[in-house]
């Protein structure tokens, strides 16, 4: 990269160099043949090369240190004044030149694209490149600083650079103002460094995303790729050659909407694991039983309309479009007005959908809808994060936010991986043990969402346990790792959700449960529960205070007390 910059500097700057080398032979020849004079006026030889460079080098670079060796003749004078002007015109124009060089769109990304690399090459910790800053990249990099972990972005857009670098992150984000789509640049950003942990293809284009995951998968199978996608034939493309995480928002907010008419506490559960941590708990949703009315049939109202379907909701379908399915039930409108509400039975419904792409028309949508049927649960869709204080002065009773649904999922698979199998167990659990185990989540942290982490009983992640279970041979129960450091009595805000062991699930496992070298275990609560929890995981003498009650002296403290003891009288002496 950085001959690139030297080279490229030299081409633009070839014509400027040629002139000033021109000038500075030519004015260099002639004071080698011109005459001089001596000190007493007869003719003199002309100047020597040196002595004629000598005098072109400080005479053109404005220097001035006068007529050396000597005075000069009138000839030699005259040719002088001719090299004045010469080279102040050559310095001009190379000096132009250079200004132009570096204002240079193209040579400015160049050196951009240097010092990223060079940026990147260096790092030492985990990082993840994340393609796309838009609104979901904001949210998932706000997030992963958040928890300490370091992003290198790839975004095209510099309005979006601009707000990147405007962001009070506590780690600088490394940023390529490029297109994802070409491996060249997922290369640059360090798809293959050492370092890296994986690729999100965040993007608002399924074809970028799309070329993201095959490049990934191709150039560095090992690194997992979470992929955002809003068409099905993409998705499925997607899936087809082993993109290890695919998040459909249209697909994934139906399912949940379904899922929450069908098993509310179910639906609640998943919302609270899901959620931002350290956010305030959102608010509990209960759509009900009956009949529904989705307004757009666009991919996100076809999502809808076959998820609710799958659930057995009857609805009906508001849509300009007059070719549907004919298993669909369906009204020829936009439904912001009140007609078409009417005839797809908006009175006698329990529900209603705003699906479509545009926000306004879907806050008309719900007004109107509203004004028919106050009693209607309102499900919006909010297609721009900018939008936000619209929604909030209408105050639907779901909305849905591709950009929120997107970030959560990401989160969620990138610092919990445990979390998506907890998740499929979490299906077949039966409404009251959900709503259980909903309730103590909600306890735990004090209205605010959870944190979820996983641990793995190793020598990487838990130094001090892994060497007590596998070295030691010793024992420790789940309830250990739930007990605070700093009072031994009084328990840690923190609830075992998971425990794989040696591929089986152990769901809410029990405090008397005995670990094992190699357990996978995965844990909700404080950000302060985990911190204090990693203490003992990490530290022998803190992990030994939490299994006994009684604080272990250091190495230091022991090799004094064996020395002591050592002494004929004890010490006491």
């Amino acid at each position: 990269m950085n001959a690139s910059v030297f080279f490229l500097a030299l081409r633009r700057m070839r014509a400027p160099l040629i002139v000033l080398i021109v000038i500075y032979a030519v004015s260099t020849l002639g004071l080698t043949l011109i005459p001089g004079v001596d000190a007493e006026g007869r003719p003199a030889p002309p100047m020597s090369f040196f002595h004629a460079f000598y005098f072109v080098s400080y005479t053109a670079s404005t220097i001035g240190f006068g007529e050396l060796p000597g005075a000069f003749s009138e000839a030699q004078r005259m040719w002088v004044t001719a090299v004045i002007f010469l080279s102040v015109i050559g310095w001009s124009y190379s000096i132009i030149s250079l200004l132009t060089l570096v204002q240079d769109r193209g040579f400015q990304q160049v050196l951009l694209s240097g010092r990223f690399v060079r940026r990147v090459r260096h790092l030492g910790e985990p990082f993840y490149i994340l393609c796309g800053c838009g609104e979901t990249g904001l949210l998932i990099a706000r997030a992963l600083d958040r928890d300490g972990v370091r992003v290198v972005a790839i975004e095209r857009s510099e309005a979006r650079i601009q707000e990147l670098e405007l962001e009070d992150f506590a780690a600088d984000i490394l940023v390529l103002g490029a297109d994802a789509a070409q491996p060249q640049n997922l290369l640059l950003a360090g798809l293959q460094h050492r370092s890296c942990r994986g690729v999100l293809a965040m993007t608002d284009d399924d074809g970028v995303n799309l070329a993201v995951a095959i490049a990934s998968r191709l150039i560095n199978p090992r690194l997992m790729v979470v992929a955002r996608v809003a068409s099905p034939s993409v998705e499925r493309n997607m899936m087809s050659f082993g993109t290890h995480y695919v998040v459909n928002h249209f697909e994934k907010f139906a399912d949940h909407l379904a899922e929450a008419i069908h098993s509310p506490n179910w639906y609640r559960l998943v919302d609270i694991l899901t959620g931002l941590a350290g956010q305030q708990l959102p608010a509990r949703h209960d759509p009900p039983a009956g009949d529904w009315v989705v307004c757009g049939y666009g991919r996100f109202g076809q999502a809808v309309v076959r998820n609710l379907e799958r659930q057995g909701v009857s609805l009906t379908v508001i849509s300009l479009e007059a070719d549907l399915p004919n298993a669909v039930r369906h009204v020829v409108g936009l439904g912001t007005e009140a007609e078409p509400l009417r005839a797809a039975g908006i009175e006698s419904a329990v529900g209603i959908v705003a699906a479509g792409d545009n926000d306004t028309n879907n806050l008309s949508i719900a007004i109107t809808a509203k004004e028919l049927n106050p009693d209607l649960f309102v499900v919006a869709r909010q297609n721009r994060v900018a939008n936000q204080v619209l929604f909030d002065a209408y105050d639907a009773d779901f909305t849905m936010v591709p950009s929120r649904i997107v970030a959560r999922e990401c989160l969620a698979l990138i610092t919990s991986p445990l979390l998506s199998r907890f998740l499929r167990l979490v299906r077949a659990w039966p409404e009251e043990r959900a709503a259980i185990v909903s309730g103590r989540l909600e306890r735990l942290c004090g209205g605010s969402v959870p944190l979820i982490w996983g641990v793995r009983l190793n020598a990487a992640d838990a130094p001090a346990a892994h060497r007590l279970l596998m070295i030691e041979q010793g024992a420790i129960a789940l309830g250990t790792l739930q007990r605070d450091p700093a009072a031994h009595q009084e328990a840690l805000p923190l609830l075992p959700l998971l425990l794989v062991r040696d591929g089986r699930d152990h769901e809410l496992p029990a405090d008397d449960l005995l670990l094992q070298p190699g357990d996978d275990l995965l844990f909700a609560g404080t950000r302060a529960a985990k911190l204090a929890q990693n203490l003992a995981l990490d530290n022998r003498n803190v992990l030994d205070y939490v299994l006994t009650g009684r604080d272990s002296p250091g190495w230091l403290w022991r090799v004094l007390g064996l020395a002591r003891q050592s002494l004929p009288d004890g010490g006491r002496g």
